[in-house]
């Protein structure tokens, strides 16, 4: 038997149904037409911004990275809870603008930005946050010879890191950003060519869970955006402070409590050096705004015994759940929350069972060794957290199956 993550507080059951925004799980599935089905509650992100604002310090802008759940109902909602996009390719840029996001209110990040992207970033007017030198030369390249005036920001590979991040994007050596010790000089640069410079993007990593290390991250940030900005000798207009923010997914994970670190954060603004004291700033989160809103409904089509060990085979799979498998940026492979959704709450069985997918590899399992209650062909099991990294993430395509649909409860 192996332990599994924390089912979110959100849900309840009817019956022994599991309830998604006051919904039967099984009445969604037959509103979708079938499993295997994403589910993602509005309800519970409204929540989570609302709970994100009252904690932080007033006038702090929150963005949304949409590569955490890209899906066009759900960033359509987005648009007017939140301030702003963050992006990372021509087509998430799209997919920004459709949903209704005004340009001067979206960044585009991301290391290998292609000519044809930079173009329609600086033709659509937002925000290019700048990763290294020679993608600075080719923006104002592209501006000149379409007479735009692109907006600039420098990204920058700080010298630290985020201490106990699930990923970490800065310190050392990294593809992300322009080093810290050569980002005063592209800012310059980007004054000189007579470009809108628009501050600073600083993101130290992902994922983290203890209040303590995002308040000590923010405050190095602001120190390293102060002094690159006396480097610069001019004031940036806007400082993106990253993210960070962790959301529980494994056994023994405690749920982030945003309310120290907007406490510590307030403070350091109030008390922030004089070339930063018209700065506006952001915070830029996608998994810690979406994630517990998503349930991935998938059927079981088969229960079956091998060498002493039960297995239900169910009719999605990491096609559609990768980093549910353990196979997106987890070292050791751990259960995420996981249940049986028409039995949900019930007593469990004494024997573990492992849920794993369709496909034709070892790698497709869902929940290894987990106890639930007994399960039978046809039941439907619930894996909770799935509204980041979920569909959009996923190889898809891996053998010709058909991808997860998906559904928005407003």
């Amino acid at each position: 038997m192996k332990p599994t993550g924390p089912i979110p507080d959100w849900f309840a059951e009817e019956d022994g149904m599991l309830l998604i925004g006051g919904c039967g799980a099984l009445s969604l599935i037959d509103e979708a037409g079938d499993t295997p089905l994403f589910v993602y509650d509005m309800g519970i992100v409204r929540a989570t911004v609302d709970r994100l604002r009252a904690a932080m310090p007033e006038g702090l802008d929150i963005h949304y990275a949409i590569k955490a759940n890209p899906y066009a109902p759900l960033l359509g909602r987005m648009v007017g809870l939140v301030d702003g996009f963050d992006v990372a390719s021509a087509g998430e840029l799209d997919a920004a603008l459709k949903a209704g996001m005004r340009a001067d209110a979206i960044s585009f990040a991301g290391p290998g930005k292609r000519d044809a992207e930079l173009r329609a970033a600086i033709q659509a007017g937002v925000t290019i946050n700048l990763e290294s030198e020679g993608e600075a030369e080719r923006a104002l390249r592209i501006g000149a010879e379409i007479a735009a005036r692109p907006r600039l920001a420098v990204r920058v590979n700080p010298d630290f890191d985020l201490k106990g991040s699930g990923m970490k994007m800065g310190g050392g050596a990294k593809p992300f950003g322009v080093d810290a010790d050569r980002a005063a000089a592209l800012a310059r640069r980007v004054i000189a060519s007579g470009a809108e410079w628009r501050g600073w993007h600083i993101f130290a990593g992902s994922q983290a869970l203890n209040p303590g290390s995002l308040i000590e991250a923010q405050a190095q940030t602001l120190a390293l955006a102060a002094r690159l900005s006396e480097d610069v000798g001019a004031s940036p207009p806007i400082i993106n402070l990253g993210g960070g923010f962790g959301v529980a997914y494994f056994p023994g994970d405690m749920p982030l409590d945003p309310r120290p670190v907007g406490v510590a954060l307030e403070e350091a603004l109030e008390n922030r050096p004089s070339i930063l004291k018209n700065t506006h700033f952001a915070i830029e989160l996608g998994r810690f705004l979406v994630a517990e809103s998503g349930v991935y409904l998938t059927r079981v089509i088969d229960v079956k015994d091998s060498h002493g060990e039960r297995f239900a085979v169910v009719d999605g799979g990491l096609h559609h759940q990768l980093a549910a498998s353990g196979n997106f940026g987890t070292v050791v492979r751990r259960n995420y929350p996981i249940a049986v959704a028409n039995r949900f709450g019930r007593p469990v069985s004494a024997e573990p069972v492992s849920v794993v997918g369709c496909l034709c590899t070892p790698l497709d399992r869902l929940g290894d060794k987990v106890v639930l209650p007994p399960i039978e062909v046809g039941d439907v099991i619930a894996l909770f957290l799935a509204g980041a990294y979920g569909a959009s993430a996923s190889p898809a395509a891996f053998l010709g199956h058909d991808p997860a649909r998906e559904l928005l409860l407003d």
